[in-house]
């Protein structure tokens, strides 16, 4: 196992988990990236204690799937979300081909990963992934997307898309079961922009 658990945490940790939300969008710069984007309103920043929380239950989820000690050098770029099943987080890690070899690969050992994971700690119920590529701001992303059918009749959707600038992954995370607040993270992160 790699040290590229970036989102196998953040996915791990969600799903082994309510908040009046802001009234109006919040707009979001990161310097790093020449990044923009308006967070949808109703949605709450997570503080950082309370994700610390969560990734530690995450890296203990995918240590026991795994068998292998988990190096977690994501930062968080930033942790929102309405309730417990409905989040949006961005973040990033150093990723050095000459160092940690070909990217594409090791976006798929990641993928497989979460696939993995999921199978292991939720062995009945069915679930579904694709991989693609999608433009955003006329830039290519890897998309990967799961859909797990939950026992409750209900579909979480995760999609993560990443993407490797110079020497650094960045990637961004959806989850949602409420379809409403899917389609608003996701026009959200459709219409941001990266300064060219």
């Amino acid at each position: 196992m790699s040290k590229y658990i970036r989102t196998l945490l953040v996915i791990i940790l969600l799903i082994f988990q309510n908040c009046n939300g802001q009234k109006t969008e919040t707009k979001f710069y990161n310097e790093d990236f020449k990044w923009s984007i308006l967070i949808p309103k109703d949605f709450n920043q997570v503080s950082e204690k309370e994700w610390s929380e969560k990734k530690q239950k995450g890296e203990k989820a995918l240590e026991k799937s795994t068998g292998e000690e988990v190096i977690n050098e994501a930062k968080t770029i930033f942790v929102f979300k309405t309730d417990d099943m409905n989040y949006f987080e961005a973040n990033y890690q150093p990723f050095d081909i000459n160092v940690d070899g070909d990217y594409l690969e090791s976006n798929k050992n990641v993928n497989n990963t979460i696939y993995q994971t999921f199978k292991d700690n939720m062995p009945n119920v069915k679930i579904d992934t694709l991989s693609s590529t999608e433009k955003i701001n006329s830039l290519i992303f890897h998309k990967y997307e799961t859909k797990i059918h939950l026992p409750s009749n209900k579909i979480l959707h995760m999609i993560m898309y990443s993407k490797l600038f110079d020497k650094k992954e960045f990637t961004v995370n959806i989850m949602f079961v409420d379809p409403k607040r899917g389609k608003e993270m996701i026009e959200a992160w459709k219409n941001s922009k990266f300064e060219k």
